[in-house]
């Protein structure tokens, strides 16, 4: 069994729509859903805020790169355009770990490196993903450990949005 976690995020547009576009792509394999957080954006470039969610994701004969695939099937659906690294998008997907038969996954290769080499800077990534999974490890390390080793203000910027029914 392939098993992954992905982050999304969206700040143009519709997001809760571009959530749920996500969501409907990957539907075949969701097996679950974070709730949806509101965040300030992450990087050098000004824009507005990110909604956030993280899914869990599942499929016995997926690959790494499957997911990845999949991640900017996504990304395509909603419009997704690459022109600005850290820039606002429609809609964000990211691969931040994957598992295959119980074992996780590592790689460096460029295009996709596993575990996401951010993601235990994240807190949009980690609160979501505690939320979904409060047991979960990231490299070896209890999430609560990276959330507890950033910076408070950081965390408490991860706002959880009202639920209206999924993302």
């Amino acid at each position: 069994m392939s098993r992954a976690v992905l982050s999304l995020g969206s700040n143009l547009g519709d997001r809760r729509a571009a959530l749920r576009l996500a969501l409907d792509v990957l539907a075949p394999w969701v097996q679950a859903v974070s709730p949806v957080y509101e965040t300030a954006p992450w990087g050098p470039v000004p824009q507005q805020d990110y909604l956030n969610a993280v899914v869990v994701v599942a499929d016995p004969a997926a690959s790494p790169r499957d997911w990845l695939a999949r991640a900017h099937a996504a990304e395509s659906a909603a419009g997704r355009v690459r022109d600005v690294r850290w820039g606002p998008r429609t809609l964000d997907v990211d691969v931040v770990t994957v598992e295959t038969a119980g074992a996780v996954v590592e790689s460096d290769d460029p295009e996709l490196t596993l575990p996401h080499p951010r993601a235990a800077q994240r807190a949009f990534v980690l609160v979501p993903w505690t939320a979904l999974e409060p047991d979960a490890e990231l490299a070896g390390r209890p999430l609560a450990a990276w959330l507890a080793a950033l910076p408070a203000d950081e965390v408490d910027g991860v706002r959880l949005v009202a639920a209206q029914g999924r993302a």
